[in-house]
């Protein structure tokens, strides 16, 4: 196969993959940005984590709610876990890497805030121990996993959400997440702004 053909190829997995899951998301998607925007409303704010790729949808998350997506309004309580490298070496140096979120959760978190977690394979130790620290604090969860789900899906309650992307392959899985991400971000605006 030629650059040009697998090329093409990626575009067209990548395209089919997403208008596949369209109805499965939706639901999820559109629940996940009501329950954000209740919580802002009620003063509350969102933790993101997630490891490789996903730690940097996190971010991204994280910088779309304090900034803006895609109109002007002021800027929604959203922190990065992933981004704060000092408190992420000194945790994994102390207690292990997979005490680096929930570390982090326990001592930023309160009862009514939202996690969201995000791991391609939904076995990753640091994002499992994360979603447990978050339900210990009374906060909802909003997670993304790949493939099976994995460990993930048997640690959420009927209160939280799973949107679960049926691939096992790894950017696939993270280009439907921006997807999603974004999805979520447009929703918000249109609740808390009525955009069109």
């Amino acid at each position: 196969m030629d650059l040009h053909t697998r090329i093409t190829t990626h575009f067209e997995e990548s395209g089919r993959l997403k208008l596949n899951l369209a109805e499965l998301l939706a639901a999820p998607i559109a629940h996940s940005a009501e329950i954000i925007v209740q919580a802002l409303l009620h003063e509350k704010k969102i933790l993101a984590c997630g490891n490789g790729g996903s730690a940097s949808s996190a971010q991204y998350f994280a910088s779309r709610m304090l900034n803006r997506y895609d109109q002007e309004r002021p800027g929604l309580a959203a922190i990065a876990l992933p981004a704060d490298i000092s408190t992420l070496t000194s945790i994994a140096n102390d207690n292990h890497f997979e005490q680096v979120f929930a570390r982090q959760v326990t001592a930023l978190g309160h009862q009514g805030d939202i996690l969201l977690a995000l791991s391609t394979s939904g076995n990753s130790r640091n994002i499992l121990r994360a979603i447990a620290a978050a339900k210990e604090t009374g906060m909802q969860v909003i997670a993304f996993s790949g493939g099976d789900g994995g460990e993930l899906v048997e640690l959420l309650t009927g209160e939280d959400i799973h949107i679960g992307v049926p691939h096992d392959h790894p950017a696939r899985v993270q280009e439907v997440y921006i997807l999603t991400l974004h999805c979520i971000c447009d929703a918000i605006d249109c609740l808390l702004l009525g955009v069109n």
